[in-house]
């Protein structure tokens, strides 16, 4: 097999967040079973330590630009820092990649966007997103800058669709956020990876119901508690445990207002979740929306039943609806509560719904998804 060299872009490795875990995850993949050579090439962090385990083969190259510097200066003199270190990030990264000359170089989509594809170092050009198209930048929804956020949003948009249309392959993470960009024709959908498939399972058999996720707004854990003072009043003897990193003290004075601490906990981020999902017989997602929605796959590896939103974009491309778990509408706090009562009065079918989330979250395998990927790469170079 010709041995593949892959760079990948991204600002950090030391923040745990998701695009850094599934990157972590194809990354070791792809040089431990494929044996490719891989390249990380990052902005900041310089000296600081990757969160998730990264394999020994995979070459981890800083340039240190420290965009990070920006984070607390005044917004004309961060859009003065920003333009200089962006001329300075491009320099440095087409310097990069002329002396490792890579078959491939992938853009996470962040600030090389703007000029990766004018870098002239012979290798095919990928773009990835990982959050979907409508929340891909989150501008603040302050009354009285509505109208000027919507010509910026626009003229942002149309900035980067010029970039994307130039990109050999743009890859979305489902088809449904797939089907918003309907200005491009060069795109592909790979699902992200599971970071495990466990032997041991759920048998969903204890009274308990589990979220994960960030303690933000996006994971709409407010909408949860709500849901869950309807649940409690009916099945008392049921408890909810949310796990995740972040501030929680809002959601700590919600559950106080709302008389429900009793059998609602906020639990801190734990190393063992997958032991947590097996204590579990119900996942909820309460978010707002997604990029996909990995803490879904998570819970079915471990056999247990997923009652998710249907928020944009994932829970749609992962769950089969009435099959491996339930949808819900949109931000419907009562069918919410309405379809996990419905779990906890069928036994029999939570269980058996349980084992077949097992059974068809076997194609997010990190083999499965790696195997898409082999096959866009080789697709690309064998048409070069």
């Amino acid at each position: 097999m010709e041995k593949r060299k892959i760079a990948y872009c991204l600002p950090s490795l030391y923040i745990s967040g998701g695009i850094e875990r599934v990157l972590t995850i194809k990354a070791n993949y792809f040089a431990n079973i494929f044996g490719y050579d891989i390249y990380i090439i990052l902005t900041d962090g310089k000296d600081r330590q990757s969160y998730y385990s990264l394999s020994p083969q995979i070459h981890v190259i800083n340039l240190d630009i420290n965009f990070e510097e920006l984070w607390d200066k005044p917004l004309l003199r961060k859009a003065q820092i920003y333009l200089n270190k962006q001329r300075i990030y491009k320099e440095k990264l087409t310097e990069c990649l002329l002396q490792i000359k890579p078959d491939i170089t992938v853009s996470m989509l962040r600030r090389e966007i703007n000029f990766i594809n004018s870098i002239q170092d012979g290798s095919i050009k990928i773009g990835e997103i990982h959050v979907n198209r409508d929340n891909f930048r989150d501008f603040k929804e302050e009354e009285t800058l509505k109208f000027i956020k919507k010509i910026v949003e626009k003229l942002w948009m149309m900035q980067l669709l010029r970039k994307l249309r130039k990109l050999n392959k743009f890859i979305t993470l489902s088809y449904e956020d797939k089907a918003k960009w309907v200005e491009l024709n060069n795109m592909e959908v790979i699902n992200n990876p599971l970071p495990f498939f466990p032997d041991k399972k759920s048998d969903c058999s204890n009274k308990e119901v589990i979220a994960v996720g960030r303690y933000v707004y996006q994971k709409g854990f407010d909408l949860l508690i709500k849901t869950w003072r309807i649940i409690s009043k009916k099945y008392p003897d049921w408890i909810l445990r949310i796990y995740g990193e972040g501030d929680n003290k809002k959601y700590s004075d919600q559950l106080k207002k709302m008389d429900i601490q009793q059998s609602c906990f906020l639990e801190s981020a734990v190393s063992n979740i997958i032991d947590k999902y097996c204590e579990s017989s119900i996942f909820v997602l309460s978010s707002r929306y997604e990029g996909f929605g990995m803490v879904i796959t998570e819970a079915m590896s471990c056999g247990v039943p997923p009652v998710s939103f249907a928020c944009p974009c994932g829970p749609r491309d992962i769950i089969k609806d009435g099959i491996d778990g339930l949808l819900v509408e949109n931000g419907n706090i009562q069918e919410l509560a309405n379809k996990i009562c419905y779990l906890i009065e069928h036994e029999d079918i939570r269980k058996e719904m349980g084992k077949q989330a097992r059974i068809n979250v076997e194609r997010f395998k990190i083999e499965n998804i790696a195997l898409q990927w082999k096959e866009l790469f080789d697709s690309l170079l064998d048409s070069k």
